[in-house]
């Protein structure tokens, strides 16, 4: 399947979160963007150099100037079980809008058409790297990763965006 891009539909999906009062919750992508202008960005795994030192922290600490240009939703969304993710999501204590969403089956990553197979690593099924700019469920930005690369789909790359 080709990878989402510009002018696509947001597919709608089931993935899971713990809430602001630490509940697991189960919570459809519409149920979070209809209507919305939402920020999706996904990487490769939780804990992983990349992605917690550089690629999650731009969103958290750029949250503050990305809902004030208009973003309602920062989502970010990997292949991992939920309690890995709730882990993750407290190692970033200053996070006020990011949610950390698991994929744990990559099921929703698949119908994005941005699953990567690390299995030569020991990894398995993982996200491209990416980040999505959708404003009411059509991608208006698909800033998507080739390879290992973390280039354009940063905070700074989504705010020159809007």
């Amino acid at each position: 399947m080709a990878p989402i891009g510009v002018g696509s539909t947001l597919p709608d999906g089931q993935l899971a979160w713990f809430d602001e009062s630490d509940q697991l919750q189960q919570v459809s992508i519409h149920s979070l963007a209809a209507g919305k202008k939402v920020i999706l960005f996904g990487v490769p795994g939780a804990f992983t150099p990349t992605c917690s030192m550089q690629h999650v922290p731009g969103f958290v600490t750029q949250s503050e100037e990305l809902k004030a240009k208009g973003v309602d939703e920062i989502l970010l969304l990997s292949v991992n079980d939920p309690f890995v993710m709730k882990a993750w999501a407290k190692s970033f204590p200053d996070n006020k809008h990011v949610k950390f969403l698991a994929d744990g089956s990559g099921t929703y990553t698949k119908a994005l058409g941005l699953e990567l197979d690390l299995s030569e690593k020991g990894l398995g099924l993982r996200s491209r790297r990416f980040a999505l700019l959708a404003d009411d469920l059509k991608v208006t930005v698909a800033n998507i990763e080739e390879g290992g690369q973390f280039t354009i789909s940063g905070a700074e790359e989504i705010l020159k965006a809007l």
